[in-house]
Formats: C-alpha cells, structure tokens, sequence
C-alpha cells in the first residue's frame, strides 16, 4: 500500500517524494500500529494521518484543539478533492445534523473533531454508525501536564477510545515533546506497544537570534521596516503589551492586527482572517494566537520578550518559515522578563507540583537567552537530541566578536557558590562576591567566607548576569522549586583544578540579525505578478491567498517558466486538482511574460541611453546637498524640540537637577522629557534612573495592581521609589502609563 500513498502523495499534494519520516509512519499505520510521530513544525504531519484516511475504507477521525485549525485543515482537503469536515462551536444546528447525517453515511474521509464533542451522548451515537478507520490527535502533547499546553480535555480521550466497539488503530502528532513528554502521552492516551518516530526537531531553515541590552522598541520598528513585503508575528506576555506594539507599528503606517484573550471572539476571528488573506502584513498577538496557524509564508517571528518555557518558544518561532523558506525568529531579551514570567505563572495555576514544573522550565528558557552555544544545538538537546551540527547562522555562530579568558573570575564565582553549599539562590551569590553589608549576608555569617567580596569592583548586576551565564554553560546548576538555588555542576571540578579554560565573548549585549531574510528568486517580476494574480483569485473566492500555492511553489513556477500543463505539474507542491483548476492561468501568465520580456530589455536599454553623464552629475549634486544641510542642522542643539534639548544635556553629563535649573524648568517637566525622548524610540540610559535593586519589584508590582493610577503603584512600594522611577520603569518595558 505505500506504493499507492506514493502515487497519491504526487497526484493529490504534488509531491515527488516524502519527507523525512512520513513513508515510516504511513506504512505502519497502513499495517493497523497505534503511533507517536513527533515532527518539527512544518515537516508535514497532516499528511502522515491523511494519506491514510485516502487509502483506508471508512473515515478518519482527527481530534484537534482549535476551531481555526479544523477549518484551514478542512479547506485545504476540499481544494484538492478530499471530502472532509469539521464538528465545532462554530457551526449552528443545522449545519452540525447535516455534517453528522453525512458522517452516519460515510460521506466524508476526514471528519474533524473538538476533543469536548467526543464525550457527548450524540457523538458516542454518531461513533457506533460509523466505520472508523484510524484516530488521529493533533497537539498530543496537550495530554501531558508536563509540557507547555496542556488541557484537561485531552485526558478523556483515553476512556472514550477505549468505549469504542472496534478500537482502531491511534496516532498521536506533536511537534515539540521531550522524553518525558512523550512518555507521558503514550500512558495517557493508552497506545498500544505503539511506533515511535521523532524525525528530529532542527528547522534548518530558520535562523535564530537573541537581541539583548537594546531599545526594543526602536529595534521593532527598524526590523519591520526593512521586510515591507513580509508576513511576521511579533509575540508580547501581555495584552496590554500587544495593544501598545501595535498601536506603535500602525503609528508608523505599518499593517498590524492584534490578537489576544481580552477580546471578542468576532474581533479575533476577523483579525486572524485579515491576517491569513494578507490584508494585515503584521500580527501582534499574546500565545492566544496559538497553535495551529496555517500561514505558511510567515516570513519572520520576534518574541517581545522571553516566553516562559522552550517548547512555547520553538512552537511560536516554528510558525515562522512552515513552507520551508528561509525565514528569521528574533527573541528581544532583557533580564526582567523573569520575573514577569515568575508572575504570569504565580497567577496561572494554584497547583504547586504544576507551578514547580512551570518554573523550571522557565529557567531552562533563560539559560537559552544567554547561552553563547549554537542557539538551533541548544533546543534540540533540550529536547533530547544530540550530536547536531551547530547552524552555522543563527547570532551565536555568527557573532565574530572576540573571546577573552575569564577562567580566574569563573574560578572566584565557583569557589563562592561551593562554600554557600546550595542553599541560597544567584542573588545572594551575587552579593557575597560584591562584598554586600546587606542585613541576611551579616546575619549568615556569610561576609566570614574566604570569598566574600571577591568582585567588588563589579556591579552587582553584572555579577548576576556572570552567574546566569555560567549555569547557562553548564558549570552550576539552579535548582527546580518556587525559590530556586544555585549549586556547582559536574563541569565546574575541571575549571576549579585549572585544568580547563573558560572563554566569554567580550561583547554579549544586543546581539542581532541586520539583514533582511531574501527568500529570492531569478524572476522576481514574473514572481510578483503571479503573487497578484494569486491575491485576486484568492478574493473572489474567499480564501487566504496561500491555499492556491504556497510563495516556494511560486518562485519555482517563475524560475522554471512552464508552459504547459506536464511542465507545471513537475513544480513541487502542485497537484492534479490545483493544476486542472489554475493551471491555465499561470501558463497565461508565464506565456505572457515570456513574451514581453524581450521587449522590456530592449526598451531598457534604449532607456539606458539617455542615463548620461549629466543627468548622473545632477543626481550627485543633490544628494551631496542633502547631505551638507543635515550635518549642518545635526550639530545645532538649539534647532532641537525642547524635550530632545533636555536628553542632549543628559548625554552630555548634566543631571536632571542642574538641566531643570539650566532651562528654568521644574524637575518634573525634565523628566517627562526624557520619558517623552524615549517613547519616541530615543535611547536613554535607564540605569541612571530606575535603581537597580527595585526595578524587578517596581515592574511586579505594576503587573500586579494595573496602569489605571500612579498612586496605588507607589503607595505599596518603598518610600525611596519615586514617581519618576515608576513612570521610567513602564516606559522601558513599553507598558503605557498613566499622566497622573
């Protein structure tokens, strides 16, 4: 039969051959053997379940999580002949009794359910009606309460298959399960002695970054601006972060929806939909816009701040790229966003084994955020594979920045953490090496040790930041719980014997991905017309763009030119159906521009004729021009907006005190000023004005009271934080404040 799932493969999906893993996997479940195939995003698990369905008598049930996915999954297959359908919320009650009377006759292959549909009296009666040929259940991984999205309903799944009559054969898909993960599904769905696939969990084609000591927002707003033709999704913690990043983008002109829990199901819906039809280039979502998002040109994905776990984080940067192109996932990461991930967990779950769970996989995320190790290595070890290749292009390889030998100061932070003996957390270690004379360290006797003030001379954030990085390559360990500690690893014996040498790169801070993601083509005028026919076409029948062909099958068409019907069928990705239906109108296409392409060279160069040396010489004169009159005005601070005159004074050294006597202001119209520079993207040195020691405390407690007042905010904080430094804390982490 994998014979037949090979001809069908070609003649449905327009594929020469499978993937990696998928012939395996449909062959064993050709044979009847219940299955966990665990696939990286985008390497094709539908297929693995739908060829079968194809090929198998009766229908196959597909238990998904989301209405949105059900629905892109279900008009995909009836695009190219398959009969399918969906049970949902969605659907009213007329619609629900036709899609079940047409089940009850076998009138579909494919027949998409909720896993909250399958315990209901009606389903178990519409289930003895019919022949079901396999289950398939998509985001398995929502079984298990060890992974990253987990939900009760998954967990009925077991009893009702087993409640069937005829058990047929299982399969469970996931994209990002670790091995206790996987054995988690296993025992929880109840497969029998299944088959076991992971295919690996490297996305060659996305590169990765980890941007750190920058301005986020003025970053956000260069990197969007230079990808004007690309599909993103930018991710933020909170709703009212995803309000202000896309507040922001539309102030810039850019296109960009948002998407999160605070609003309606008809708002959501029509964003989602503006997105995938390409109406909105740009989505700023909360991990609301979840899993199953079929768009497959998402050119780039950016996480405004850390997520809480690896495998949120590779499945949100996995939507990036799912049609194989070269596409970029960029995470913007600063120190505070721990602690607003502690707070999002803290306020999630009541549950202390679950919270304890949560937030050890939080740490493991932050070690990801400073590791300086081959970022694409470091995600799939975590998820348990080995000796892959560092990428070769994601910013740790491709930072070239010098390494200096910081053994002696590894040395003097591991000998610290060794005498603390694992019971107090980086923190604390962090201040017995600055010397502290703060109240616990006395009352510990810890100021006693041989190490006590050991890197006095540093700040004592960046002997924390010293700290985290050490654990993040593996020399100390921090322990799982709601107060962590932070103990000596295997590794750290070698360094502390002097028998190995520890390398830092001299310059950690706001490493980042310039350019911008190409994905070209030889003939991008033939390439963008067909993207406007495409985008018509999709119009007039009201359906997202990508469902016709996907960009990879585009740029083939525009590099390959075919023009006949045999010729286009050898472009990957286009079937019998998508070819008998469009295929007349891109071989139009292609004739057509075939055919003026000659003329439009020779019209080229006529035009290239009258490009001479004046006209040149006059180009140049202006821009020389433009140029003169820039730095004249750059160098004139009084030509300045008032508030930038005030951060021109700060960088040249003056504080706020002498600038408001300066300027006969008052000190609080100085500090707006600054607030107002860098809310329009300026960068300011938070450092001088946000102190150090309260900044995670100031941003818990704004995320914990609300923006409404200032007053609450400052009430519940210590006397010495004043107003200014709470505003300055907002405006750093881009959440809007109050003119209070």
């Amino acid at each position: 039969m994998l014979e037949q799932a090979q001809q069908m493969l070609k003649q449905v999906y327009g594929f020469d051959s499978f993937r990696k893993g998928q012939a395996d996997i449909i062959e064993g479940l050709l044979e009847g053997r219940d299955t966990l195939a665990i696939l990286p995003t985008g390497g094709g698990k539908s297929v693995c379940y739908q060829l079968p369905a194809l090929l198998l008598p009766g229908t196959t049930i597909v238990v998904s999580p989301l209405i949105s996915l059900m629905k892109d999954q279900v008009d995909t297959l009836e695009r190219l002949g398959v009969s399918a359908a969906y049970l949902n919320s969605s659907l009213d009650a007329a619609a629900y009794r036709e899609v079940m009377r047409k089940t009850a006759q076998g009138g579909y292959k494919l027949l998409y359910v909720a896993p909250e549909r399958l315990d209901g009296t009606m389903f178990e009666s519409l289930a003895s009606q019919m022949h079901i040929s396999l289950i398939a259940i998509d985001e398995a991984h929502c079984v298990s309460q060890w992974g990253h999205d987990f939900r009760p309903s998954y967990r009925q799944l077991a009893g009702w298959i087993g409640r069937l009559e005829n058990r047929p054969p299982v399969a469970a898909f996931t994209a990002t399960a670790t091995p206790e993960v996987s054995d988690d599904i296993s025992a929880m769905l109840g497969l029998r002695k299944p088959n076991v696939f992971v295919t690996g969990f490297a996305r060659t084609n996305l590169s990765l970054s980890v941007v750190t000591g920058t301005d986020r927002r003025k970053f956000l707003r260069d990197y969007v601006a230079q990808r004007p033709d690309q599909s993103g999704i930018i991710y933020t913690a909170t709703r009212k972060e995803a309000e202000d990043v896309c507040a922001d983008l539309n102030r810039l002109g850019i296109s960009a929806g948002k998407y999160h829990g605070g609003l309606g199901d008809e708002e959501r819906a029509e964003a989602q939909e503006k997105f995938r039809f390409d109406e909105i280039r740009v989505m700023v979502a909360t991990n609301a816009f979840g899993m199953g998002i079929d768009k497959p040109n998402v050119r780039y994905v950016v996480h405004w701040q850390m997520p809480g776990d690896v495998e949120s984080y590779y499945q949100e940067a996995g939507r990036a790229g799912r049609d194989g192109e070269e596409s970029e996932c960029v995470l913007l990461f600063e120190p505070q966003d721990v602690q607003v991930q502690r707070f999002l967990i803290e306020r999630s779950t009541s549950d202390p084994e679950r919270r304890t769970i949560q937030l050890s996989k939080l740490y493991t995320m932050m070690h990801y955020s400073r590791t300086e190790k081959c970022l694409l290595q470091f995600i799939v070890s975590y998820f348990g594979e080995e000796d892959v290749p560092s990428c070769g292009k994601c910013s740790n390889c491709l930072d070239q920045s010098e390494k200096v030998d910081m053994t002696e100061d590894a040395r003097k932070a591991l000998s610290c953490v060794g005498r603390l003996k694992g019971r107090f957390g980086i923190s604390l270690a962090a201040k017995v090496l600055k010397g502290s004379r703060e109240k616990r360290i006395l009352e510990f006797g810890l100021d006693r040790l041989s190490t006590y003030g050991l890197l006095r001379d540093w700040a004592e954030k960046d002997i924390s930041d010293w700290l985290y990085w050490l654990v993040a390559e593996g020399y100390m360990r921090i322990s799982e719980g709601e107060y962590p500690t932070v103990s000596l690893a295997a590794e750290a014996l070698p360094v502390l014997e002097g028998k190995v040498t520890v390398l830092r790169r001299r310059s950690t801070a706001a490493k980042r991905r310039t350019g911008a993601s190409s994905g070209g083509t030889a003939n991008m005028p033939l390439f963008e017309a067909l993207r406007d026919w495409r985008k018509e076409t999709a119009a007039r029948e009201h359906v997202p763009p990508f469902m016709l062909f996907f960009d990879a099958a585009l740029r083939e068409i525009a590099d390959r030119q075919p023009v006949t019907t045999e010729q286009l069928l050898a472009v990957k990705g286009v079937g019998a159906a998508k070819a008998g239906k469009y295929g007349s109108d891109v071989i139009a296409i292609v004739r057509r521009f075939r055919a003026d392409v000659s003329a439009v060279t020779q019209e080229e160069v006529k035009l290239s004729a009258f490009d001479g040396p004046e006209i040149r010489g006059t180009r140049n004169i202006k821009a020389g021009r433009g140029a003169d009159n820039n730095g004249a005005s750059a160098g004139q601070t009084a030509g300045l907006s008032s508030h930038m005159q005030s951060l021109a004074l700060i960088r040249q050294g003056h504080s706020i005190t002498q600038i408001a006597s300066q300027r006969e202001m008052s000190r609080v119209t100085i500090e707006n000023h600054l607030l107002r520079c860098a809310e329009e993207g300026e960068p300011v040195d938070w450092e001088d004005f946000i102190p150090q020691q309260h900044e995670a405390l100031i941003l818990e407690t704004i995320i914990q009271i609300g923006t409404e007042r200032l007053k609450p905010i400052k009430e519940a904080l210590p006397d010495e934080i004043d107003y200014f430094a709470i505003k300055a804390v907002m405006v750093k982490h881009s959440i809007a404040h109050s003119t209070e």
